[in-house]
């Protein structure tokens, strides 16, 4: 077992939300991305997650000079509130040049649009000081399959990869996979094709992933599975921790908050792999339900930031060696029943075998 890690969270200034959704407006006042980084501290958070515009308000809109001067003026703000840019993304989603893909779309135009934007956030992230951003590849995907050529989709991903990589040799770049939403099928859905893609780049040691509670729920797989795969190629660079209430619309939920045990495995794998020796973060992508009052909106983010505390102490203090008694004699009833008692916090004696009363009633 590595020695134990005191563990950095992170979250991003969207946690924090007006409660709209598609189906119906803000329920609470918006607050100023000032008031916002005022609250980390005090809320036990020191990394800050970005989108360039989230940096940069209207960064379409600013010349080169200018948008690295705004930048900078928030570097100096995190700086003076002893807080850290964890990564800058750029947001691909939201401009008419996106609305068939960016890296992806069907227009040069557009594909273009979405390069330059890419370059523009790494030099909001230098501003910044950090080297890491993010890949979320929102609308790089099909609606129907015939309307684009997924062969040469992927070939187009990989080619901004390495234009990337070459723009700024010291740029780290994380691939958040997700499966659908807002497209119907991703190119990138999991972890997998994004350390396919991160092995075939120009530099393999600078591209690596970040895994999403929710996401990997929503493509049918086990997110502390997913977590273990890109562990077991050094490639976690970070996590977004959240819940997910089965396989519908990515929820944001509280980490933890629609499946505890789902939650005690990821914090197992994470802590038993040494995750966060390096500085990585636990980030958390939560959202707070639209029914919340505006003085109780940032529970959701010191609640999971809690449990995730709460559960490393449950992997901390299983018994290993009871465990490992049961893995040797096969018996994983009896390691299941220990897990879900320890969870639980309640007597953790070794079950009794059910032998006896298979026998008694074999007798009948």
């Amino acid at each position: 077992m590595p020695e134990s890690v005191n563990y950095r969270f992170s979250f991003g200034p969207w946690n924090i939300s007006e409660g709209a959704d598609p189906f119906g407006p803000m329920v609470r006042s918006p607050h100023s991305f000032m008031e916002k980084l005022d609250w980390y501290q005090p809320m036990g958070f020191e990394g800050v997650q970005f989108h360039d515009d989230d940096a940069v308000e209207n960064i379409d809109d600013h010349s080169a000079t200018q948008v690295a001067e705004k930048a900078r003026q928030i570097g100096k703000a995190l700086k003076d509130r002893g807080l850290t840019a964890e990564f800058v993304a750029p947001r691909l989603w939201f401009d008419p040049h996106t609305i068939d893909g960016g890296y992806t779309s069907n227009g040069a135009a557009d594909r273009q649009y979405a390069l330059d934007r890419t370059m523009r956030t790494i030099d909001v992230a230098r501003e910044l000081g950090t080297p890491n951003i993010v890949l979320w590849l929102a609308r790089e995907g099909s609606y129907i399959r015939e309307a684009k050529n997924a062969r040469v989709a992927y070939e187009r991903i990989l080619d901004a990869l390495n234009k990337m990589l070459a723009y700024d040799k010291e740029v780290r770049i994380w691939i958040e996979p997700k499966p659908n939403e807002p497209m119907d099928h991703a190119y990138v859905p999991t972890i997998g094709h994004a350390i396919a893609l991160a092995y075939a780049s120009d530099d393999p040691a600078r591209v690596s992933g970040l895994i999403e509670t929710a996401h990997a729920i929503l493509a049918g797989l086990d997110p502390s599975d997913e977590m273990a795969f890109a562990l077991a190629h050094d490639k976690l660079a970070s996590v977004h921790l959240n819940d997910q209430n089965g396989l519908k619309f990515d929820q944001d939920k509280s980490f933890g908050g629609a499946n505890l045990r789902s939650a005690y495995n990821q914090v197992r794998v994470l802590e038993e792999a040494g995750y966060g020796r390096r500085g990585e973060f636990i980030g958390l992508d939560v959202k707070a339900m639209r029914t919340q009052r505006q003085d109780q909106a940032t529970k959701h983010l010191t609640n999971s930031r809690e449990i995730f505390l709460h559960l490393v102490e449950k992997v901390r203090s299983a018994d290993k060696k009871l465990e490992q008694q049961f893995i040797e004699a096969r018996d994983y009833e009896a390691l299941e029943a220990y897990t879900l008692r320890h969870l639980m916090g309640v007597s953790e004696a070794k079950p009794q075998s059910a032998k006896p009363q298979l026998a008694k009633s074999a007798a009948r």
